[in-house]
C-alpha cells in the first residue's frame, strides 16, 4: 500500500507582500524579516503548529510553479516520504484526469516537487524531503 501524504503547509501567493505581512502580524502570527533582497518575494511565518506557512509573491510563484495561473491564491502542501512517491502520485492523479499544474521536478530547495489541482482548481503541492546535496541557488524575481 502506498504511503499516506502528510499535510505540511500552505504557500499563500500574495499581490502585496508588505500588506499581507502587516495583516498576519496584526493577527498575531510571527513573520520575521528575512534577507532584504528576498523580503518582497518570500517570507516564512511561524504559525506555532510545526506546519509551514509561507508567503510568496506572484512573480516568485511562477519560479517554482510553471503552471501558476497568475494572481493571488494558495498552494496546499503535502509531504511524502520519497522522491519516487512524488512522481507516482503525480502520474496517478493526472492519469485519473486531474490537471497537473507543475510536473515533478528537482526544486532549487532540494526537494522533488509537483503540483496538481483538486476538482475545484485548488493547487495541491506534493513534496519529498529536501536533500541538501540537491539544493541550488536562484535569484529573487526581478
Amino acid at each position: 500500500m502506498p504511503e499516506r501524504p502528510i499535510f505540511d503547509g500552505i504557500n499563500l501567493v500574495v499581490r502585496d507582500m508588505d500588506a499581507a505581512v502587516a495583516f498576519y502580524r496584526r493577527l498575531g502570527i510571527e513573520v520575521p524579516d528575512g534577507m532584504q533582497e528576498w523580503d518582497p518575494h518570500h517570507r516564512n511565518a511561524d504559525a506555532g503548529s510545526g506546519t509551514d506557512f509561507d508567503f510568496d509573491s506572484v512573480a516568485f510563484a511562477h519560479q517554482w510553479d510553471a503552471g501558476w495561473p497568475g494572481g493571488p491564491g494558495a498552494v496546499i502542501g503535502f509531504r511524502v516520504e520519497s522522491r519516487d512517491e512524488v512522481d507516482r502520485l503525480f502520474t496517478d492523479l493526472t492519469g485519473a484526469g486531474y490537471r497537473g499544474q507543475q510536473p515533478p521536478y528537482d526544486a532549487f530547495w532540494g526537494a522533488r516537487y509537483a503540483i496538481v489541482e483538486d476538482p475545484d482548481g485548488n493547487a495541491v503541492g506534493i513534496m519529498s524531503p529536501s536533500d541538501p546535496e540537491r539544493r541550488s541557488m536562484v535569484d529573487p524575481p526581478s
